[in-house]
Parts: C-alpha cells; structure tokens; sequence
C-alpha cells in the first residue's frame, strides 16, 4: 500500500437527459442513470447499484489481502448482494446490506478457518466501514 493519505477522482458528465457518463483516471468510462424504481430508464449503472458494486469488490479485493496474510487459499469467489432502500430517518436511505459470498475452497482446506477470514474481511473492508448502514453477511464455503 502506498503511504497515506490517499486521494481519489471521480467526474461526472450529463445534462438534461437521464444518463450521464462516469469516468476515473485510467480507466473506461461507465454509463449511469436513474434506476427504474426511481423512474429512470433501467439501461445502465445506478448510484444505488454503484454502491452496491463499491462494497462487493471491496470485499473481494479485501479477501485477497486478508486470504493471502491467513495464508488461506480459495479457488473463487461468488458474491451476490442486495441493498435495501427504504424510509429511514425522515427520508430515503439504506437501511441493509446483505452480502451472501460463495467461497470455494480446494481440497482440504480449512472451512472455520476460511469463515474467519471472511468475518475479518467483512469488518476490514474500507468502504462498508465508512457507510452507516449495517452490513449483514451469510457466506456459503464450499470445496472445488
């Protein structure tokens, strides 16, 4: 890890129109616009789905960190998520997290030891420790 403090850029482009597109240095640009439940058109990335996303591969690159220092070895990871959007405080706002991994293990691993590590992975992940919405896991570890 380089030294901190880290900083990151995001731009985003759009107008009158319901999409917009999405860019960071380096890398392709992602197309974004209202989801349907807020009656957008349903064709392209989110916010909601963006965060989503933002916590699901946090995850899966803090498991290989967290794997690799447990000298833990895994196969693949499946993660399915979902982010509940409901009333909340007097407005709009998620009120869970639901991560549900499927970790697949070679032969003879370690199974309590791979559910630690994916409860570390959980707590250690940065951007699901910035966010104020609770985060629930239920893991499936399985072998090759």
């Amino acid at each position: 890890m380089k030294p901190l403090p880290h900083t990151y850029h995001a731009r985003v482009r759009g107008g009158p129109a319901a999409h917009a597109a999405l860019s960071t240095p380096g890398a392709p640009d992602l197309r974004a616009a209202p989801p349907r439940e807020f009656d957008g058109p349903g064709d392209a990335w989110s916010p909601e789905a963006l965060l989503l996303a933002s916590v699901e591969a946090c995850f899966l690159f803090t498991l290989q960190t967290v794997a690799k220092a447990a000298s833990l070895t895994f196969d693949s990871l499946d993660l399915h998520g979902e982010a509940i959007l409901d009333r909340r405080d007097g407005g709009l706002g998620f009120t869970e997290i639901r991560l549900r991994p499927r970790l697949v293990l070679p032969p003879g691993a370690d199974r309590a030891r791979a559910l630690r590590v994916l409860e570390k992975t959980k707590t250690s992940c940065l951007i699901g420790a910035s966010l104020s919405t609770p985060i629930r896991m239920e893991p499936e570890i399985t072998g090759a």
